[in-house]
């Protein structure tokens, strides 16, 4: 044999020794391929993301492929808000086609198959969870819990909330209010975990709270009877009473929603869990503040805020009233107020006596005019006088006044009152 002959069978020998390597390697690689089929689940690492979609290898033949829908159960509006390049990711195989080399997975579909489980159990142990915003919807928001959850508007806050445009993309404690696996429907609610979390502040500051500590506070809502003001974290109510010195009829005329205000605790009712406030306690009373510059004897304008069978009361400062005694209205005889004044009127009256510490302010009306002359002391002594002929019934009368103004606690004095009693003896 020619050793051009011996050259040819050795280089064939060496070809053919090629060719079953080759093909010894591919069997051994065909053996670490998985099988799949329809309907299993399988795990992977996303290994590329474009925006409607997530390639994933799942250690196969070639990679898979999940669409941006089926990624997540709430809607996504790229791919990459699903998952990550790198992410270990459980999936379900949906179809495959090894003649074109195409396999189609869902990580939705096994999310949800988890979820439901999972949030049966949250229910039964009223666990709180945490999901993010989704999507803001008529009616309220959808977040995702491993599948469509649902948040109705009236349990996302404790209070009234008018725009939730802004809740996108926001993390909520949530705790599971209703499931039906059936319907595909998932109720929760962050109003039930604030709720049990203001119980326990709640308790928390009323225990660090005392009668007559000063506070300043929000105004949370009005009503008809008052306003409720938060003092950091807890609502006292502010009566109607109690809102300022002058008389208010609706609480809108002292405060509005949002306003910071300073007050004073009254009452407080642990066990009820309820608190009285004043914000007129905080603030210098008309009586400090409208009389410093009054004294005896001046002449000041008043305004007739009502009449009473013995007199008119006269406002002459915000919240200060006065009383005209009936003997002190006119210089003629005046059988009832309403003769001469009516509420509203505008006078100039003269202080007789002022006492403070009582909050009393004695006025007259006919001491600002000129007396008629037939109006005279002496005139009136040539007709009988008021008093020098019925001495004897005086400490009777006075008596019997003195119980009246007690019972009435009006702002007279007791001559004042005295004058109108003997007035009917006339």
């Amino acid at each position: 044999m020619s050793e051009e002959t011996k050259a040819e069978i050795q280089v064939e020998q060496a070809e053919q020794q090629s060719t079953q390597e080759q093909e010894l390697s591919q069997e051994e690689s065909m053996g670490n391929v998985s099988i799949l089929k329809k309907g299993d689940t399988v795990k992977g690492k996303v290994i590329k993301i474009e925006d409607d979609q997530a390639f994933v290898d799942v250690g196969y033949k070639y990679d898979g492929v999940v669409h941006i829908k089926e990624l997540s159960s709430v809607q996504l509006g790229s791919a990459s808000e699903g998952v990550e390049v790198g992410q270990e990711v459980e999936l379900k195989v949906l179809t495959i086609d090894d003649n074109k080399e195409k396999l189609v997975l869902s990580k939705r579909v096994v999310d949800s198959e988890k979820a439901w489980d999972q949030l049966q159990a949250d229910l039964d142990n009223k666990t709180i969870l945490e999901a993010k915003v989704a999507e803001v919807v008529k009616g309220g928001l959808v977040v995702d819990v491993g599948l469509r959850g649902f948040v109705p508007a009236s349990m996302v806050e404790r209070n009234f909330v008018e725009d939730f445009s802004d809740y996108k993309g926001r993390t909520l404690k949530l705790r599971v209010k209703e499931i039906d696996r059936e319907k595909n429907k998932v109720i929760l609610s962050q109003k039930d975990v604030l709720d049990e979390e203001f119980e326990v502040k709640k308790k928390e500051i009323i225990g660090q709270l005392s009668i007559g500590q000063e506070l300043t506070g929000t105004v949370q809502r009005l009503t008809q009877f008052g306003a409720f003001v938060d003092i950091g974290g807890i609502d006292g109510l502010v009566h109607i009473s109690e809102m300022a010195w002058h008389h208010v009829e609706t609480p809108s005329e002292v405060v509005k929603e949002g306003d910071q205000v300073k007050v004073q605790i009254l009452k407080l009712d642990p066990a009820n869990e309820r608190i009285s406030l004043s914000i007129k306690a905080t603030q210098p009373g008309p009586w400090q503040q409208g009389t410093s510059s009054f004294n005896v004897g001046d002449i000041i304008t008043g305004t007739v805020k009502r009449l009473a069978q013995f007199g008119a009361f006269v406002e002459v400062a915000p919240g200060v009233e006065g009383l005209v005694h009936i003997s002190q209205i006119a210089h003629r005889h005046v059988a009832t107020p309403s003769e001469v004044l009516k509420e509203g009127q505008e006078v100039q009256v003269k202080i007789l006596d002022l006492n403070l510490d009582e909050k009393r302010i004695s006025l007259s009306i006919k001491e600002t005019e000129e007396a008629p002359a037939s109006a005279t002391p002496a005139a009136r002594n040539d007709k009988g006088g008021d008093r020098g002929d019925r001495p004897s019934r005086a400490p009777r009368e006075k008596t019997v006044i003195a119980e009246e103004y007690q019972n009435q606690g009006l702002n007279t004095t007791l001559g004042e009152l005295l004058g109108e009693k003997l007035s009917k003896f006339k």
